[in-house]
């Protein structure tokens, strides 16, 4: 018997400890701690964000329409008009959603789960037949008697978070109107789930150790739907249970999550974990629905929360210049797209870019209070059907006023370029937007 196992033998005749107990199970190794807080931390996210909300008034199967561009996320969609709420469902209650015709723009009503995970759409493109009206969302297996021409959208989960869309297009006040022609309401009286307490931090200051501490409340009731992930899961719940009354241990766990994890964490955002970069600009891999990539849902929640699924939108992110230069204000820039690729060739709806810090991703404040750029800020051809468009803080000699951007003086920055309803290159991934020229 060696000193170990002598050592583990004292304790357990002396009764300091058991078999099940937490200072018996093997140390998590310093890459499983990192995996399991990036995992865990895609969930805390989401519910910080769902725990905001309900600070702010938000209530049950209540949509709120917002203003355009009253959304306080990470880069946020200013093209549209935003609805949300926080919709549940059990066995004997449904929630209709009513959709007003809308013929003449974008729209989507988005399902997501407590991991940011798209579970559903409804507009035209996935009810051809049926794009307006009523929809009952339900819990699946749920027996609610319902008209019998009503359309049935089961979920997974109980519980889930729901984002209407309407394009603003040019026509805003038009836009506003059909926005607040979606309504909510349920059949019955659902069981309200309580909302997680767990810690609700500065997305610029992530949390430590204390992620774990949260594990539980984060994680008892919200299964993770993506198979593969639960080793991921187990980990969490083991690294929670070993910090608990135990100093060294969870000190060890805070450092690696501050040395590795975060390190992880920043490296995998210049891809957007397994996605590609081209031309300073990176598509990511996997967006409103990961598969095994928690590595990119943790990223998404955290750089743009509420992320909808590829034929939606396609996002790409712009973090560099065409020599590799990361983006400041203190520079021009300038990108072109040829005639024979406009932006409006890859999007059968519309397209847009704006620019956001480096931190909160939130736009930037500007004397113009100009926050995008799209076909709504009427940007100029050249005189080859080419388009140009800048990024300044000052408005370049030869740049139109519709094809320039704002940018504060001396501000780090990056730029997100949305096509929704992906075409073409931006479809099939073969796309990637003009490098960013510096011009100064």
């Amino acid at each position: 018997m060696n000193r170990l196992q002598s050592t583990v033998s004292l304790l357990l005749m002396c009764g300091l400890v058991s078999v099940g107990s937490p200072a018996l199970a093997q140390q998590a190794t310093d890459e499983e701690v990192s995996e399991a807080y990036i995992y865990l931390l895609g969930r805390l996210l989401i519910t910080r964000q769902q725990q905001l909300d309900f600070q702010e008034g938000f209530k049950w199967n209540e949509l709120i329409h917002r203003k355009p561009g009253a959304v306080d996320w990470p880069n946020p969609n200013l093209d549209v008009a935003y609805s949300e709420a926080w919709v549940a469902v059990d066995e004997n209650s449904c929630t209709i959603v009513t959709v007003p015709e809308i013929n003449d723009r974008y729209y989507t009503v988005q399902f997501l789960n407590g991991w940011g995970e798209t579970l559903a759409n409804i507009n035209e493109r996935l009810f051809p037949g049926r794009a307006s009206g009523d929809f009952a969302v339900c819990l699946q297996g749920a027996k609610v008697e319902l008209p019998g021409n009503m359309m049935r959208i089961d979920l997974p989960v109980p519980h889930a978070r729901v984002l209407a869309r309407v394009a603003l297009g040019n026509d805003p006040e038009r836009a506003v109107a059909l926005q607040h022609d979606f309504k909510l309401r349920a059949t019955g009286t659902p069981k309200l789930p309580e909302i997680p307490k767990t810690p609700i931090f500065d997305l610029d200051k992530l949390p430590g150790v204390e992620a774990f501490e949260a594990a539980a409340a984060a994680l008892d009731g919200e299964p993770d739907l993506s198979v593969g992930l639960e080793k991921r899961q187990a980990d969490a719940r083991a690294i929670a249970s070993a910090i608990k009354d135990n100093a060294q241990e969870r000190s060890r766990v805070d450092g690696i999550i501050k040395q590795q994890a975060f390190a992880q964490i920043g490296k995998a955002g210049q891809t957007i974990g397994h996605g590609v970069i081209r031309n300073g600009w990176a598509r990511p891999g996997v967006v409103g629905e990961y598969g095994l990539d928690y590595m990119a849902r943790t990223l998404v929640n955290n750089g743009g929360i509420w992320a909808n699924i590829k034929p939606e939108v396609l996002y790409y992110r712009g973090g560099k210049d065409e020599s590799g230069g990361d983006l400041t204000g203190d520079h021009a820039y300038k990108m072109t797209f040829p005639k024979d690729a406009l932006p409006s060739r890859f999007a059968k709806y519309f397209w847009s870019v704006i620019a956001v810090d480096n931190v909160h991703f939130r736009v930037l404040p500007n004397p113009l209070n100009r926050f995008l750029l799209n076909e709504q800020t009427h940007p100029e051809f050249g005189s080859d059907g080419s388009l140009t468009l800048y990024f300044a803080t000052d408005k370049p000699a030869d740049a139109p006023d519709g094809n320039w951007l704002p940018i504060p003086k001396g501000q780090k920055f990056r730029l997100t370029f949305r096509f929704y309803g992906p075409l073409d290159g931006v479809a099939n991934g073969t796309y990637w937007p003009p490098a960013l020229v510096k011009l100064n």
